[in-house]
């Protein structure tokens, strides 16, 4: 699987003690950098030594001259240290840098053996199709490449694709003795939207949950996911279609809060996107009734039993396809506003609610919604 291949490598790089003395873990696929970073800690942070083996800093916060000092500097209390460096692109700001970019490749040349240095690029996303890469990622992913890629290992961190979360899900379940069931295994991957950190971490709940069982099927998926997930969903869409601002952000604020907030956002974001897509199916057929509503979805793009009346009458609070469409592009320009490393994710939700719940303007001949005047 070729999004798993680089951490892999990396991993094998850890379990042989073979490694670089610097290294840049390119992308924001939090799945695969907590699996190299487990791998790190486990074969070379002591329990015990944790405190002075395994140090975190960021750039935005210490400058890089006393992060490479004390790389440099050998530890009287551990035997092998790692070094996890967040802030990758202020090395890239305003002005010259060359200054910085000299100092890391004087390190790798004389760098200390007990030591490594990880430099985390997580301001890019990588895309499992690298042709769709955003322009804006590729050309820091370039400069990247072009000058600490001379002296420091990259790391390609990037998205998986779908059918690749099947097959890992499939493989790791076997490794654990569990059967899934493939539409189970696919069912999981729709609903989360491929994004392998909450895959990984419902699948394990999963696991929990079935126990003695060992079978994952289908069922288990829609109470232990779809339910979980998708009952606060709907209670928030119900919210911005009734136009409830206040509602709508406690709504939002609950769903950030619980299991894992704002490294979720994407998760939560793709799960709104397809409940307006749903909706605007519904609008545009008609569907009045449950047995409508089966006949007008299709296998993995039908809701949940328990969400079928709700979703319907939501879907009619809308007065037309227009408004549905409207949403859905305000969900699509929010996407990329997370995808762009803003301060804070939960600014930017909360933004989207207030421009879903606020009315849409009159529409005139020959202008988007995007080009009205204010």
């Amino acid at each position: 699987m070729r999004a798993f291949a680089q951490a892999d490598r990396f991993v094998s790089e850890v379990e042989a003690r073979k490694l670089r003395p610097a290294y840049v873990f390119v992308g924001d696929e939090t799945f695969f950098r907590k699996r190299c970073r487990e791998a790190l800690i486990k074969h070379l942070v002591p329990a015990d030594l944790r405190d002075f083996s395994l140090f975190d800093f960021d750039l935005s916060e210490t400058v890089l001259a006393e992060v490479l000092d004390r790389v440099r500097t050998p530890s009287l209390m551990a035997p092998f240290q790692v070094f996890f460096v967040r802030g990758v692109k202020t090395l890239f700001g305003r002005g010259s840098n060359d200054a910085k970019l000299a100092a890391i490749e004087a390190y790798c040349k004389d760098p200390n053996p007990d030591a490594v240095l990880i430099f985390v690029a997580d301001h890019i996303s990588i895309p499992a199709d690298a042709r769709r890469m955003d322009m804006t990622d590729k050309e820091r992913y370039q400069r990247i490449r072009e000058t600490m890629g001379g002296y420091c290992a990259i790391v390609e961190l990037a998205r998986v694709e779908e059918s690749e979360a099947v097959r890992w899900i499939g493989e790791y379940c076997k490794m654990l003795a569990v059967k899934i069931d493939a539409d189970a295994a696919r069912e999981l991957v729709d609903a989360l939207g491929g994004n392998m950190m909450m895959v990984s971490n419902e699948l394990e709940k999963l696991i929990l949950y079935v126990g003695e069982k060992r079978r994952i099927t289908l069922g288990d998926v829609e109470t232990m996911v779809l339910a979980a997930k998708q009952r606060s969903l709907y209670e928030l869409t119900d919210a911005i279609s009734a136009k409830d601002r206040v509602r709508a952000l406690q709504m939002l604020d609950a769903i950030l809060s619980t299991g894992d907030g704002d490294e979720a956002a994407i998760g939560h974001l793709y799960m709104l996107a397809k409940t307006f897509r749903q909706m605007l199916v519904i609008l545009e057929r008609n569907v009045r009734d449950q047995r409508m509503l089966w006949a007008a979805l299709w296998q993995g793009f039908r809701v949940p039993p328990f969400a079928a009346d709700d979703i319907i009458r939501q879907a009619r609070r809308y007065k037309s396809k227009r408004e549905l469409t409207r949403a859905i592009r305000l969900v699509a320009k929010t996407d990329l506003a997370l995808r762009s490393n803003p301060p804070t994710k939960r600014f930017v939700l909360e933004k989207l609610i207030l421009d879903l719940t606020a009315e849409a303007k009159p529409e005139i001949p020959g202008w988007s919604q995007e080009e009205l005047p204010v």
